[in-house]
């Protein structure tokens, strides 16, 4: 419960609050002395304490075993009572025996409010680590903003007492000079930034160094850094290193491109080389496919010449045979039933070679008859910069129905100008014409008039 005690206890009554427009730590000192400690750390229960919306308010107790602290965040505006401090509810019957007032130091700090600090940082040395004989000199400006977010981490970092704003930005604003200035002077070998270019890069660096400062600021001052604008890097174009070092790049510049333009021209030609060269085997395999095609065109055409040439060996060897049998029987004369039975076998050879001959001349009527197939178009496939084939139009069409080719693969055959779309030729554009969906069923008949 709150305590109140008479003014002859001594202390008084007081309203703890903050009216400074700009600030990050401030001591509240009733009588306005700062050198009063122990009369102005002297506060009486029932006194009014206000703390705006942003604020804290650290009531410092100095006790022998160490310094307290009861925190008191905004907003909250009400009389000082134990239910709200709880150490110092246990240190009034200890130390002022239920008696007050009661010593404590009372500070308010600022969470809202966001500190900036503007920073210069005078010619220093850039070096490019391809050319490290020049020296390039630069300069940066920019501005860093803190603000406090964790209060207890700051406290113990700093003595609120005679906290001093303006030593605290000389500190953060060195420590951001000296990192920055790192960062900048390593840039060409960290991230690889051409000393010419670091100009151009100035966003890409300021937001690598605020990633790095951010917890230099936590570990070191308590703050929270946030944000880090580097607003120009400086070069000194009228140096003699960045003039040598411009001269260099240049040079080194046009050698390259040289370089690289003969490794491009040398690259056409060798592709043109390769080209040609598998053109060339194309049309050589082509040529020997249809000399071999051709080749047994003409066997089959003679294969029927060549069957009647060995039937007729056959039969001539039978009818020598007959001729023999005329006489068997000896003695040299004629021999009727060796005739008979040689007439009876050269009637049916007769008979069989007439059959032969005339089969024969059907099937050769039928050939000369029949004009021979049309040839089969061919086609070279180009799939992910690889040509394969060649491959007959009913092989395009189980390509195309398995998704391997579609309308815009290109194509090429003997006596095309060069490759095409296969959806731009005539015989293959019907591969990928989408399928036609069927045709409904007829209606169906009127009911009858009844």
């Amino acid at each position: 419960m709150g305590l109140f005690g008479s003014k002859k206890e001594g202390g008084i009554m007081d309203i703890i609050r903050c009216d400074e427009p700009e600030y990050l730590v401030w001591k509240w000192r009733p009588s306005g002395e700062a050198n009063s400690t122990v009369r102005e750390n002297s506060i009486r229960w029932g006194s009014s304490l206000r703390v705006k919306d942003g604020e804290v308010a650290v009531f410092v107790y100095k006790q022998k075993d160490g310094t307290m602290q009861d925190f008191i965040e905004g907003p909250f505006d009400e009389t000082i009572k134990t239910a709200n401090f709880p150490i110092l509810s246990g240190l009034l019957g200890l130390a002022f025996n239920g008696n007050s007032p009661f010593q404590a130091e009372v500070y308010f700090i600022n969470l809202s409010g966001i500190i900036q600090i503007k920073f210069a940082i005078p010619y220093f040395d850039v070096f490019d680590p391809r050319f490290l004989d020049f020296a390039v000199p630069m300069a940066v400006r920019g501005t860093a903003s803190f603000n406090i977010t964790d209060y207890k981490s700051f406290i113990k970092l700093h003595r609120l007492i005679n906290f001093e704003l303006e030593d605290f930005k000389l500190q953060v604003r060195d420590a951001v000079c000296k990192r920055v200035k790192g960062c900048v002077a390593n840039a060409p070998t960290d991230y690889q930034i051409p000393v010419l270019q670091i100009e151009r890069r100035v966003e890409d660096i300021s937001d690598r160094i605020q990633a790095r400062l951010k917890a230099d600021f936590e570990e070191d001052f308590g703050v929270n850094l946030r944000r880090l604008d580097i607003a120009a890097i400086d070069v000194d174009k009228e140096s003699d290193g960045y003039s040598e070092l411009r001269n260099v790049t240049a040079a080194q510049q046009t050698k390259t491109i040289t370089a690289q333009t003969d490794v491009n021209i040398q690259n056409l030609q060798d592709t043109q080389r390769i080209t040609a060269k598998n053109m060339e085997e194309t049309l050589r395999i082509q040529r020997e496919e249809a000399q071999r095609a051709q080749r047994l065109q003409t066997e089959t055409n003679f294969m029927g010449a060549h069957a009647l040439d060995q039937q007729t060996s056959v039969l001539q060897a039978g009818m020598q045979g007959l001729g023999n049998m005329s006489s068997m029987g000896g003695g040299g004369g004629m021999n009727p039933a060796g005739m008979m039975t040689g007439m009876m076998m050269g009637g049916a050879l007769g008979t069989q070679m007439a059959g032969m001959m005339n089969n024969m001349g059907g099937q050769m009527q039928q050939q000369m008859n029949t004009p021979p197939p049309a040839p089969q178009s061919q086609y070279f496939v180009a799939v992910n910069g690889q040509q394969s084939g060649p491959f007959s139009i009913p092989q395009l069409q189980q390509l195309a129905q398995q998704g391997q080719i579609n309308a815009q693969t290109m194509v090429w055959k003997q006596g095309m100008a060069g490759w095409d779309a296969a959806g731009n030729v005539a015989e293959l554009a019907q591969l990928f014409a989408p399928a036609t969906p069927p045709t409904p069923p007829g209606m169906p008949p009127m009911p009858p008039t009844l």
